[in-house]
């Protein structure tokens, strides 16, 4: 490690009992003569199960007013746990055990229930993770929201009526006074997380908790809820504790940053010395782990293992398992915080102690192997040879009413796709939710039945065939879903789930022989054999994704279908998922469409890219193409959204409105009503396809 990285290797290096006084001097890295400017002090957190074991260990930290700090860490940290800690809305089993928390200059632990009623959602609210889970399906959004403004507000009838809507208009939902009699059901994914942040100001909070609050959303979407929290703090002086395990969110957002690991921050700086030099192993193992088009040529820096279970481990760093810098000292005793002289924290023993060992770490470790280009893999095929040809493919399914339901429109979800995938390759298929992106994956597998078009695979057609000839050509082709959770059969264990579709299509001679080729498929995804033992609730969610893959490997396909098959990832996840399915393009020379929303992960992976836009491809071509020079303005729009690390200047183009209805498509240019260039011509004609340059096509008329 450079000696850049560590300013306590001086002869300032503070002593033990010195750590020890500043410490008790510290919250969050503020100086004790500060600590009566935050809105929120949190000192020696602790929160444990009845047994003991302790999910929140110890930890401080301070917000102060208007200010954004950030808690990063991947699932199973304690992030949220802490959340709940602070608003004491914990589940059964788990006790807060420790520790003070004062908000606003009130213990929160000291507070009796009725007291913390009037915290939460007055004082505090707290925007939770999925939506569609925390808003009630059988209450409009408008009496869900004036539950909060008669409880903290003394708002009722028509007053709580006109506040609902000013709420909604304030969060940015169009026609507010309408949509405020509308269910949830009616709204899209983004306009329900709207909901839950105009619910959650209907309080008039001094503090928002955010929990993972853009994590399944689209990255123009991601970008709109942020601007509205950004906007929102500006308008109010609102602090915001926000929790996430996205690193580019945090560069966007947070002014100060606690990277919390196993229950513990282990380090804690604001967000420009962060970005600028990582301390600890564990946050410099973050940034390397993620994909960018720098790295596309070599395997990503995956961090090993997992976060390991509360109470694992006793003694020692908990991260030592996982860090490529730790010695005997890391297994042997538990690092203390530590305060740099630039007021900075950190956990480590790097920053405690000197000594040969640390000097033989300070060495620059060797950049990692580079990968051997796309499709130098062995195969029948010639590398450029085309193993999936789509021509004009449509989906439409029909929209039925009335008693008799008679056919009365058509749901366009794809509407005339025609692309190519050579052997070896990786189109990478962009878009909005809703794009119809997973439709069109689905068709090209059959699994729906494309209502016209064209379907090759390696020169063969697929549409309009029986299924049982369907069945067999269908091995060439598989298909990795988005939630690892749901597409596994938990009452069937990794063995059988494997030769499932070994038996159905009759590879192998025997059980015997499937078992032998089940210990090679755990191979290849890095899994271990006795795994296959094992049934899908006891691997995590990195090592499912790994059995999804294993199973559609199964049946020695030559193209894989992967449905946002990282969207849901910690970026360590993330980071061996892509490795691995780099790694197998390599070995056995397979093709990708890649189906994804994260850009970052298509400039890592793709070599050409396909935007999709309500049911068509508005722009193709290679990944440097599009990425670097797009002519689309969809997707200028899509690449101004992306948030990045490295804190580049760029304009953020803003789109007007949603997604429309593939059910009632705008005439013309189905982008036109949200495009800022749109004229005249562009409501009139939907436009032609037309070469920017050889490899790259785009359908605009302003292009």
């Amino acid at each position: 490690m450079n000696r850049t990285l560590s300013p306590n290797f001086s002869d300032e290096t503070p002593s033990h009992s010195t750590r020890l006084a500043k410490n008790a001097s510290l919250v969050a890295g503020y100086p004790l003569k500060e600590e009566e400017d935050l809105l929120l002090s949190v000192k020696g957190l602790i929160t444990q199960l009845r047994n003991g074991t302790r999910i929140v260990d110890d930890i401080s930290f301070g917000i102060r007013a208007g200010e954004t700090f950030a808690l990063l860490g991947e699932s199973g940290c304690g992030k949220s746990m802490t959340a709940l800690s602070l608003l004491r809305l914990l589940p059964d089993g788990v006790v807060h055990a420790g520790g003070t928390a004062q908000l606003n200059g009130v213990e929160l632990f000291g507070l009796r229930e009725r007291g913390m009623r009037d915290v939460r959602g007055g004082t505090a609210a707290m925007i939770f993770q999925e939506p569609a889970l925390s808003l009630n399906p059988v209450l409009t959004v408008g009496q869900q929201i004036a539950e909060a403004l008669a409880l903290h507000q003394n708002l009722r009838g028509a007053a709580a009526r006109q506040r609902c809507a000013e709420l909604l208009a304030q969060v940015g939902i169009p026609d507010a006074a309408r949509r405020v009699t509308e269910y949830p059901f009616q709204f899209s994914g983004g306009m329900k997380q709207r909901v839950m942040i105009a619910m959650a100001l209907a309080g008039q909070p001094k503090l928002l908790i955010a929990d993972e609050p853009t994590t399944a959303l689209d990255v123009t979407i991601q970008a709109q809820v942020l601007q509205l929290l950004r906007d929102t703090q500006d308008a109010t002086g609102m602090s915001l504790l926000l929790i996430t395990h996205d690193l580019g969110v945090v560069a966007e957002m947070a002014h100060r940053v606690g990277v919390m690991y196993a229950g513990q921050i282990i380090e804690q700086a604001s967000r420009t010395q962060l970005f600028a030099k990582p301390l600890h192993p564990y946050t410099q193992q973050l940034f390397a782990a993620l994909p960018d088009a720098a790295r596309r040529n070599q395997p990503l820096a995956a961090i090993p293992g997992s976060v390991p279970p509360p109470g694992s481990i006793a003694r020692g760093c908990r991260f030592a398992p996982r860090c490529d810098k730790a010695w005997e000292l890391c297994n042997e005793q538990t690092p203390e915080w530590t305060i740099l002289n630039d007021g900075r924290g950190v956990r480590c023993h790097l920053y405690q102690d000197r000594g040969s060992r640390i000097e033989d770490r300070e060495k620059t470790p060797s950049p990692p192997a580079p990968l051997p280009q796309a499709g130098e893999g062995n195969s029948i095929l010639t590398p450029r040879s085309l193993i999936l040809q789509v021509s004009d493919l449509q989906v439409h399914f029909p929209i039925r009413k009335g008693i008799l339901q008679r056919v009365t429109g058509q749901v366009k979800a794809v509407n005339g796709i025609s692309l190519e995938i050579p052997q070896g390759r990786t189109l990478a298929l962009v878009g909005e939710s809703g794009c119809g992106k997973t439709t069109l994956g689905k068709a090209l597998l059959q699994l729906i039945p494309p209502t016209a078009g064209s379907v090759q695979l390696a020169g063969r057609e697929l549409t309009g065939l029986a299924a049982r000839e369907l069945r067999t050509r269908r091995a060439a082709m598989q298909m990795v879903f988005q939630d690892p959770y749901a597409s596994l059969n938990p009452k069937m264990r990794v063995a059988e789930i494997l030769e499932e579709g070994m038996a159905a299509l009759n590879i192998g001679s025997g059980s015997a022989t499937r078992q032998t080729l089940i210990d090679t498929l755990l191979d290849q995804v890095g899994l271990a054999r006795s795994a296959k033992w094992r049934y899908p609730h006891e691997f995590s969610g990195g090592q499912r994704q790994r059995i999804a893959i294993a199973r559609a490997l199964a049946v020695s396909p030559q193209l894989l279908i992967c449905d946002e098959p990282t969207s849901a990832l910690d970026v360590s996840v993330q980071a061996q998922i892509l490795n691995l399915l780099r790694s197998l393009q390599q070995e056995l020379n397979l093709s990708y469409l890649f189906i994804t929303h994260n850009l970052a992960v298509v400039e890592y992976i793709a070599h050409e890219v396909c935007v999709m836009y309500l049911g068509r491809i508005v722009e193709r071509g290679t990944a440097e193409e599009v990425l670097r020079t797009p002519k689309h303005p969809y997707t200028q729009a899509l690449l101004s959204a992306m948030p990045r690390i490295d804190g580049s200047a760029r304009e953020r183009i803003k789109l007007a409105g949603d997604l429309p209805s593939p059910a009632n498509p705008p005439p013309g240019c189905h982008f036109a009503p949200r495009c800022a260039h749109a004229s005249a011509r562009c409501r009139e004609a939907y436009p032609e396809e037309r070469n920017v340059a050889a490899t790259h096509t785009v359908r605009c008329h302003h292009a």
